[in-house]
């Protein structure tokens, strides 16, 4: 039976957030270059992507670049830089065939100026796409997100655009990198790491969290499949009682 066939459309997430890691142990354990591992690494986007889509999903979120990730060797980082233009350039076919919308956040002028006015022209020419909006975290740092939406509103208290009892979540969420987005419903982190890394800190408040042995090369849709089925079991209470809730 196909694992798709189990998933109930009824109950999807709406917001999915996605840590793709393990590139760099996957072409170490073939014994190739790290950046093969990187260049396998976007087979596994298109395919989670395009599988995302089929289901109805409607937010997509990929962790593809962290603030810490620039302190990675030179030679890296150019080549993560380099994927991510070729890759833009690729796949801007597949996102409008899909009816895809592109977004990006983070600090998104750190990026090199190539990479930056490509990833503006997807943007740009997926902005009126409907069917699902899948969001690039670039050069992003959920801490330093949080610090800049503080420094927002700290200066619109300053200058009386807004009164310091009036901030409440909703206030704080229109200051964050993802105020056009829903809260994130399920996390996923592939290659057998336990930890958030500083991703989306405040949006996964109550979010699932679904942890896999898989290395991101290997991520097929039958993983997504199998973490949304998981998701599907889980009992979401945000802070009630399971008495409550039925």
């Amino acid at each position: 039976m196909n694992l798709k066939d189990s998933i109930h459309t009824d109950h999807l997430p709406k917001h999915i957030a996605i840590i793709m890691d393990g590139n760099g142990r996957w072409a170490k354990q073939k014994g190739l270059l790290r950046s093969i591992g990187h260049e396998n690494g976007t087979k596994s986007v298109r395919e989670t992507v395009e599988a995302s889509a089929e289901l109805g999903i409607e937010n997509l979120t990929l962790y593809a670049f962290s603030t810490e990730n620039w302190n990675r060797p030179k030679l890296e980082v150019q080549t993560l830089m380099k994927l991510l233009v070729s890759s833009l350039k690729k796949e801007i076919k597949t996102l409008q065939k899909n009816d895809i919308r592109l977004a990006a956040i983070g600090c998104l002028d750190a990026l090199p100026k190539k990479a930056h006015t490509e990833l503006l022209e997807v943007i740009d020419k997926t902005k009126h796409n409907k069917r699902m909006c899948l969001t690039l975290a670039l050069s992003y740092g959920s801490r330093e997100e949080i610090l800049n939406t503080v420094k927002e509103i700290s200066l619109k208290v300053k200058n009386n655009i807004i009164s310091a009892e009036k901030i409440d979540e909703s206030v704080i969420n229109e200051h964050l990198y993802t105020r056009n987005l829903p809260d994130v419903d399920l996390l996923i982190r592939t290659s057998g790491e336990q930890r958030i890394s500083n991703f989306l800190l405040w949006q996964i408040a109550y979010a699932e969290l679904y942890f896999t042995q898989v290395l991101w090369p290997d991520f097929t849709k039958q993983n997504l499949y199998e973490a949304i089925i998981e998701y599907q079991k889980r009992e979401r209470r945000f802070g009630k009682t399971s008495e409550q809730l039925h």
